[in-house]
């Protein structure tokens, strides 16, 4: 069956929201599926005489790698990927994920079954980014420790939109500072937890006022690189925080003793 044939049944039976185009020996599908960080997810068709395959080429798992440097797939995960792929109906072998058919009638539920085990798969990267977060949290409440500033974790305090924050740290020396810690391997993920905090900020300026006005506090894990200028800038932007490097812990003591 020649490419041609293979994106005419595809279309037929997918319809117009996914794109077929050849690729060397194998066809590309284009889905409308996406990762969590907006990138589209594409899959590829190898045609045999009677059966095929469709595969991501390991693209999910290599995407997922990329999201945070070092980053190892735990035995939970690895649980969690064979759980994906037995309810898909998906064979997960040497970091790919495949799903065989029969004839071009099975072709279209195959490209479905994969590409929903796909997001499934990629969803891991939650994990990786709540871990990211929770390690570094520890870090700073140990460092608090140390100096002995009292603090409190996950204080959900409400903003004038009726929104809750939960809140990184509520640190106290002299007076209060609010800590929100901003961490992650992935460069678009590191804009939108930006936009988040400033949201907050903006949201809780109303707790800066008065005789026991809280200090703002943005504390920004900079041992990886995904920390553009502008998204900087953009926490920044407003003038509601002290915009503070990780790298440099001592300058975050001397912020919550000025506070």
């Amino acid at each position: 069956m020649t490419s041609a044939n293979v994106c005419e049944v595809l279309a037929r039976s997918l319809g117009a929201l996914y794109m077929c185009e050849p690729h060397g020996d194998l066809i590309r599908l284009r889905t409308p599926y996406l990762y969590p960080d907006g990138d589209g997810i594409d899959l590829f068709v190898r045609m045999g005489t009677d059966t095929g395959v469709v595969s991501d080429l390991g693209e999910t798992v290599r995407w997922l790698r990329m999201q945070a440097a070092g980053e190892r797939r735990t035995k939970k995960q690895r649980e969690i990927i064979q759980d994906v792929s037995l309810t898909h109906g998906v064979e997960f072998f040497k970091g790919m994920l495949m799903v065989s058919f029969n004839d071009t009638t099975g072709m279209a539920a195959a490209v479905t079954r994969l590409a929903q085990a796909c997001v499934r798969v990629s969803d891991l990267w939650y994990s990786f980014r709540n871990r990211a977060v929770e390690s570094l949290s520890d870090e700073v409440a140990d460092y608090l420790t140390e100096n002995r500033v009292w603090y409190q974790r996950g204080e959900v305090l409400i903003g004038r939109s009726h929104t809750s924050w939960k809140v990184d740290f509520h640190a106290r020396t002299e007076k209060s500072s609010l800590v929100f810690v901003l961490s992650t391997g992935s460069r678009p993920v590191a804009k939108a937890r930006a936009e988040h905090v400033l949201s907050a900020w903006i949201d809780l300026q109303h707790m800066k006022v008065g005789p026991e006005g809280l200090q703002f506090i943005s504390l920004i894990d900079d041992t990886v690189d995904v920390w553009t200028p502008e998204t900087l800038q953009l926490v920044e932007s407003a003038g509601l925080s002290n915009l503070i490097m990780w790298s440099e812990p001592e300058t975050l003591l001397d912020a919550l003793h000025a506070a």
